[in-house]
């Protein structure tokens, strides 16, 4: 079985197809957190673990620009997901694979599952871009949580003619006691 072939099975078996997109990846995305945490197709992690941004690493380009997006379809629970999808991280024009130099419009925040809503699915895709776009969405800093839900992968795919979805993984999480530190950042306090 090839590669995105598995990849394809898990995201449907997770239902990631069809909660966040209609395709599966190319390619697995590969995503390290401090402590060389690996992010590894639904594995769980704990919110404390994922406090600052990982590394990615996707088979690129240098002369293409892609975009990074990282969203939890599962907002506020997965039995009751009206704000799916809630942005954690958005960042276009990523020149070859150098996410640091990209543009941010979604800042990164960690998971923050709130109590008893059992776990969420924490998803990373990336998608190659048609060149450099302008890109008319509010800027979301690390403070403000209210501009984040209700954000659809898809119609954004759309509305900037993003091509194809090159690599993607996922993680799940649920509640931890760093969660409420969470909640008070994206509250702006």
């Amino acid at each position: 079985m090839s590669e995105s072939t598995e990849l394809e099975n898990c995201f449907k078996k997770n239902q990631i197809i069809p909660d966040v997109v209609t395709v599966g990846p190319k390619s697995l995305l590969k995503i390290a957190y401090q402590g060389n945490l690996q992010v590894d197709k639904g594995n769980e992690l704990t919110p404390s673990q994922v406090k600052e941004p990982p590394t990615l690493e996707w088979p690129n380009e240098d002369a293409t620009y892609y975009t990074l997006i990282m969203t939890d379809p599962d907002a506020p629970s997965r039995k009751n997901p009206t704000f799916r999808e809630y942005q954690h991280w958005l960042v276009a024009n990523i020149p070859g694979g150098a996410v640091e130099k990209g543009d941010v419009l979604t800042a990164y925040i960690g998971s923050g599952p709130p109590k008893g809503t059992g776990l969420h699915r924490y998803v990373f895709l990336v998608f190659k871009q048609n060149g450099k776009v302008k890109f008319n969405e509010e800027h979301i800093p690390k403070n403000k949580g209210s501009s984040r839900g209700k954000f659809n992968t898809m119609q954004f795919v759309k509305k900037y003619k993003l091509a194809e979805l090159v690599a993607g993984n996922f993680y799940v999480a649920k509640w931890d006691e760093y969660v409420p530190q969470v909640h008070k950042q994206l509250s702006g306090k």
